[in-house]
């Protein structure tokens, strides 16, 4: 047995690894009988000599040549893999390797088999090492390349690849890869040149065309892709992947049309292609083609294992199309199927506010627990449904909660803020929008919300400080504009400058009611009633319920002697009013005007907040 396995041809070591183990079977059962191999015996134990001397007398009295302890490595690693057993298959390999280390073969052998433990950096040595010993190894360099891409090192993979080419310059696969090496770094021209030169090696390669379509479709020359994914086509008629390719290449061109008719063709050839349907609804979706969408993922429900996705999609469509009822069916049945679904909870809920069903949407909101996604914007959602109530104690509960989760979300600290004024707390809104401007004084927004702010709490300087800087740092900031002319209007100061900030504010948004209010208000200060009523009555038409607006048109009226016409909008005024403030000031010119008022409004600590 011995003189078989020191004297067999090194050849084998290349032979098919069923060849290998055959020829290993065939030597050890003659010596030790094909028993103990069933039996999984160690076949060392089954040589009749060793019960005397045992393997370390027997190694002593014979010297093993390294080739042959390499062969045996080898064979032992080949049937360690037939058993599943890659561990212990990677050690005889590598010390099969360490036997013979001259040879390329174990060297990549080990390098593939490291690859499939997830070895990676110990089977780039070992590849790296084949190649070191055969140059010419260009399997062991694809290999090398393929791992040096898959770690990042894309140099490295662009060096293998490129001396791949140099040995084998027709390697369809080294072509390929390079050139989406060279387009995933964005070396657009580069992929282009390596997939064009492999074009005219091999005219008939569909797959050169395919990658070509795919370099050109990134850098956005979406004709070229075009004729390189109608070649490939050519080449390769009906190949679901190159149809899929061309389709979205014609959804990027803003051609919804083609793609349409790429995936109805791939429909007749495949009905139950789900993603060819999936694709399909989504376009339909985005061309506001509810029903045909609908009629796709409906389809797509009907093929795939798993419908709730689908199923969702569906619900989704169903609100968009306004169909709430429908859309509260479907996203119910997908949490029938999937309880902790928190995403599509959030869907239902969302639905149920829009049915104006507040408490149905709370249950839904209070349902997702503080560690899913959507949980602060439910919390978010529960805090506008409490304020639409006028429950804005738990609106503010639902925003602190919100705020706990998500603590760095500046909008929800804004919304806060809007909640704490709405309750009158002012110093409290004040102190979280100072707060805000300290984080972020470059903010605009930020600066125009705490300037309304200090109005409301009566403090003018504070206001027109922030409304400046708000317009400082966006000049075309339309409500602070008007804000800061109107505070002018209203203490009848600065009205040139009001004027310009006003007129500023209107070129931006020209049919803004209110803002034509506040100009209206600049010409009645300055005596021009007639002015003043011609833009108050074209505000009425853009805004024909703001208490604001009519009492400041009343007031114009009554300076030019139109006093019933006056008392009634003063009448109208005071029955829309909720400004405690407003709610006294007209009571006292209607009866100024000896009348009394005819039904007030609610009243509130609120000063009147003008856009």
């Amino acid at each position: 047995m011995l003189g078989v396995l020191v004297h067999m041809p090194l050849h084998l070591r290349d032979s098919s690894p069923h060849v290998i183990l055959a020829v290993l079977l065939a030597n050890m059962a003659i010596v030790a009988g094909c028993t103990a191999f069933r039996k999984g015996v160690d076949p060392w134990q089954s040589f009749p000599w060793s019960l005397e001397l045992g393997p370390s007398q027997l190694e002593r009295s014979v010297e093993v040549p390294a080739e042959a302890r390499a062969l045996g490595h080898f064979l032992k690693a080949q049937l360690a893999l037939h058993q599943g057993e890659l561990e212990r298959a990677a050690a005889e390999l590598a010390a099969a390797a360490a036997a013979d280390p001259s040879s390329p073969f174990l060297r990549r052998r080990l390098g593939l088999l490291y690859v499939r433990l997830g070895r990676l950096n110990e089977a780039r040595e070992q590849l790296q090492a084949a190649v070191d010993l055969d140059s010419h190894d260009t399997h062991s360099r694809m290999l090398l390349a393929g791992l040096a891409s898959a770690v990042g090192d894309e140099a490295a993979a662009t060096r293998e690849y490129e001396a791949v080419l140099a040995q084998e310059p027709t390697n369809q696969e080294a072509h390929l890869f390079l050139g989406a090496l060279h387009a995933k770094q964005g070396r657009y021209d580069e992929a282009i040149q390596v997939l064009e030169r492999l074009t005219r090696l091999n005219p008939t390669s569909f797959l050169a065309y395919a990658y070509l379509g795919r370099v050109y479709a990134a850098k956005q020359d979406f004709a070229a892709a075009e004729r390189a994914f109608k070649e490939a086509l050519r080449l390769s008629p009906g190949t679901e992947n190159l149809l899929l390719d061309l389709a979205e290449l014609y959804q990027l061109q803003n051609k919804p049309q083609e793609a349409i008719e790429i995936y109805q063709r791939m429909l007749q050839t495949d009905p139950h292609s789900a993603v060819v349907r999936r694709r399909l609804g989504g376009l339909y979706v985005g061309q506001n083609r509810l029903d045909e969408a609908l009629n796709e993922f409906k389809e797509l429900e009907k093929i795939e294992t798993d419908p709730q996705d689908t199923r969702t999609k569906i619900g989704l469509i169903y609100y968009e199309k306004g169909d709430l009822e429908k859309a509260v069916t479907e996203f119910s049945l997908v949490l029938a199927a999937d309880p902790q679904n928190y995403r599509v909870r959030y869907y239902l809920g969302a639905v149920f506010t829009d049915l104006r069903d507040y408490d149905r949407a709370v249950l839904e909101f209070d349902q997702i627990p503080r560690d899913a996604e959507f949980y602060a914007d439910a919390q978010t959602q529960i805090a506008a449904i409490r304020q639409r109530q006028g429950r804005i104690d738990e609106a503010i509960a639902a925003m602190q909660r919100a705020l706990e989760a998500r603590p760095e979300n500046d909008d929800y600290r804004t919304f806060l803020a809007s909640l704490y004024r709405e309750k009158g707390h002012l110093r409290k809104a004040i102190e979280i929008m100072e707060q805000l401007v300290e984080k972020a004084p470059n903010n605009d927004r930020y600066h125009f919300t705490l300037g309304a702010l200090y109005d409301e709490a009566k403090d003018k300087d504070a206001c027109i400080r922030h409304m400046r800087k708000a317009i400082e740092l966006n000049p075309d900031n339309a409500p602070a504009l008007n804000y800061l002319g109107y505070t002018f209007a209203e203490q009848g100061v600065n009205l040139d400058e009001a004027e310009d900030l006003i007129r500023r504010a209107l070129r931006i948004e020209p049919n803004d009611g209110y803002y034509i209010d506040s100009l209206a208000w600049v010409y009645y200060q300055r005596g021009d009633y007639a002015k003043a009523i011609e833009l108050l009555e074209r505000a009425m038409e853009l805004v024909s319920d703001d208490p604001t607006i009519t009492e400041h048109l009343a007031d114009a009226y009554l300076k030019v002697g139109r006093t019933q016409e006056a008392l009634n909008l003063f009448q109208q005024a005071f029955k829309r009013a909720k400004d405690r403030d407003q709610i006294r000031r007209l009571q006292g010119k209607i009866e100024a005007l000896g009348a009394k008022p005819e039904t007030a409004g609610q009243s509130t600590e609120q000063g009147d907040a003008r856009p």
